[in-house]
């Protein structure tokens, strides 16, 4: 399937993002499509883009070979459950709404289609996403491709083998991105407390995060070598780095993630019912 017709059912910011990628990376836009409930975001969408939209579901589903479930979790069983007539043509299923099983996707789907699972996140609106992956047993290896073609227009993917696993994605990937606005927030803040102004601290904050990601992301070097590095005897990094490490910063990590995990696994159950 060299030109698989794609279609988006829900026009969120993910969805957007995602055919945004697509466009970018050379998709065709007259094999992309849309629905959703509401006219006026379509028209959005259709005017950002120049794909067709509609408010009809079950036909843009019908025509699509990979139809990308982008609804919020909370409306996704009635919007399955609605759409399940206009699949039996079995497409590809990819589900980007946080939390859903696959196994709940198949009871409200249809047990014998095909349904890769995404846990993306916000920076995919910059093509600079990272998402985890999960296929059920009906999945080829020719829409597994598609699947990791589609979610690559956006980012970097990691493939799961086990679904459970896609809990520790979420609070690693999915959720990650807070965490570093809440540092970044935090130092933005150290810094007007230390004499700054805050526009400076700001600036100076970002580009450090940004310069820091990217020198982690092109060195061959491990990221706790780069902060050894950094790091100089008795210099003033190694304050900082003591004064976290007696906070027990990796504990208070640790402790979040789980956390974060945790509530990803409740809530898978108590949105799958």
């Amino acid at each position: 399937m060299h030109t698989p017709k794609i279609a988006f059912i829900g026009a969120g910011n993910m969805a957007r993002a995602i055919i945004g990628g697509l466009l970018a990376e050379g998709f065709d836009r007259t094999q992309i499509s849309a629905s959703g409930p509401r006219q006026e975001t379509l028209d959005k969408v259709a005017a950002e883009f120049s794909i067709p939209v509609s408010i009809d579901n079950l036909a843009t589903a019908a025509a699509a070979d990979v139809v990308i479930l982008g609804v919020k979790p909370q409306v996704l069983k009635e919007v399955a459950l609605a759409l399940k007539p206009a699949l039996g043509h079995k497409p590809l299923l990819i589900s980007i709404a946080a939390g859903i099983t696959t196994q709940s996707l198949a009871q409200w789907l249809g047990e014998d289609q095909a349904i890769v699972r995404c846990m993306p996140n916000t920076p995919s609106q910059l093509r600079a996403g990272a998402s985890g992956l999960f296929a059920n047993a009906r999945v080829s290896d020719g829409q597994k491709s598609i699947a990791n073609s589609i979610l690559g227009a956006v980012g970097i993917v990691q493939w799961v083998k086990d679904e459970a696993q896609l809990n520790p994605v979420t609070a690693v990937s999915g959720s990650g991105p807070a965490y570093f606005f809440l540092v970044m927030e935090a130092m933005i803040e150290a810094g007007v407390k230390l004499g700054l102004e805050r526009e400076c601290a700001t600036e100076l904050t970002l580009q450090t995060a940004m310069g820091a990601a990217m020198l982690a992301k092109s060195s061959d070097l491990e990221v706790a070598e780069l902060r050894r590095r950094v790091t100089s005897p008795k210099g003033t990094t190694e304050q900082a780095i003591l004064s976290f490490e007696r906070d027990d910063i990796r504990g208070i990590v640790e402790r979040a993630m789980g956390a974060c995990s945790q509530r990803a696994q409740e809530l898978s159950e108590l949105l799958g019912q």
